[in-house]
């Protein structure tokens, strides 16, 4: 059977879809609006009938079982073609549209159909509020004003969904941009503390978990240590074997101090061929024996050029201890170490 296709059957299709409202369970306030529907025009049937490419699909029903049939066989489909009217077809049998409709021919045995188009803000018609009776009749003038009245509020509730769905999208687009923005600030802030090179903390980062070490001191009373060492003569390595030597150098040292120490340190390049470790919660002597452990693996390493060495200064701080006055302490004996002939750790009074 052939019907009707609006001129802007495309937009009207994309306009129906973007209520998202296809396929949906049923909802009491559509149901109130049928049944409303069915009272107000003493009929047996009324539908919330929404026209699909090629079916209607009944969002609500009252008096029929299916829930939805094909276009072809559907009133509904003349009525959206003309939007602004109630299209009212008193007898099927007197309309050679519908002679040979099953819908008319075969159960429900439609006689009497009137349909008002759910017309959108745009002036599309995607379907209609309709009321179907299988003897032949009419409505009233009151009554077909009551079922457009009714048409526009299945149209306001559909406008409510559809707003509400772009409202979640859009809340849901903000918080991925605000979880993007979030790992964003995370990533540079991991870089400003990130020495390139090595992938250590960097000297802010460093002062920082000195600061952090020291204010946790504070309250549990445990002292906190710091190492510094610095590889020996390395401009000398630099300038006989060349930079790109000397960053991979740097690099293994990292590498070693990181192997060496535990999850609780915070191992940093400190600037150039100096590092420096926060060992929390450790006494002056265990931060001497973890530092000889360390200067053994430097000087053991698996050097290429010729062997790496480096010198260590140890200090540990108390509850009333200042970063500057422990990163002082620490460079003293640092000092003290390479005047001693380098490659050996020394400890501040």
């Amino acid at each position: 059977m052939s019907h009707p296709i609006p001129v802007n059957e495309q937009d009207r299709l994309e306009e129906l879809e973007s209520f998202g409202i296809l396929d949906t369970r049923s909802e009491p306030a559509y149901d109130d609006i049928t049944f409303l529907a069915a009272q107000i025009c003493d009929s047996p049937i009324a539908l919330i009938s929404l026209v699909d490419a090629d079916r209607q699909w009944f969002k609500s029903a009252v008096g029929l079982e299916t829930n939805q049939t094909h276009r072809s066989h559907s009133f509904c489909a003349y009525a959206i073609a003309e939007p602004g009217h109630v299209m009212v077809v008193e007898d099927a049998t007197k309309d050679e549209r519908f002679a040979e409709n099953p819908l008319f021919l075969d159960d429900p045995s439609i006689r009497f159909y009137a349909g008002a188009p759910l017309v959108t803000s745009t002036g599309t018609a995607i379907g209609t509020l309709c009321v179907i009776d299988r003897i032949p009749r009419n409505l009233t003038v009151g009554q077909q004003e009551a079922l457009q009245a009714l048409s526009r509020q299945v149209m306001a509730h559909l406008e409510l969904r559809r707003l509400a769905a772009g409202l979640e999208d859009e809340i849901e687009e903000r918080r991925l941009h605000e979880g993007r923005l979030e790992l964003e600030l995370k990533r540079i802030s991991h870089l400003s503390r990130t020495d390139p090179l090595t992938g250590l903390r960097n000297r802010r980062a460093f002062l920082e978990a000195i600061e952090a070490e020291l204010n946790r001191t504070s309250r549990s009373g445990l002292p906190t240590s710091l190492v510094l060492l610095d590889v020996d003569h390395f401009k000398l390595f630099n300038d006989e074997f060349g930079h790109p030597a000397g960053d991979n150098a740097l690099q293994q040292v990292a590498r070693i101090l990181i192997d060496n120490s535990r999850s609780s340190d915070t191992v940093a390049r400190y600037g150039g061929e100096e590092f420096g470790i926060v060992v929390p919660a450790t006494s002056l002597e265990g931060a001497e024996v973890f530092a000889e452990r360390l200067r053994q693996a430097v000087e053991e390493g698996p050097w290429r050029q010729r062997p790496i060495t480096a010198s260590f200064g140890v200090a540990t701080g108390g509850d009333t201890s200042k970063a500057d006055d422990l990163v002082g302490a620490a460079d003293e004996a640092l000092y003290v170490a390479k005047g001693a002939g380098r490659n050996r750790v020394a400890a501040a009074a």
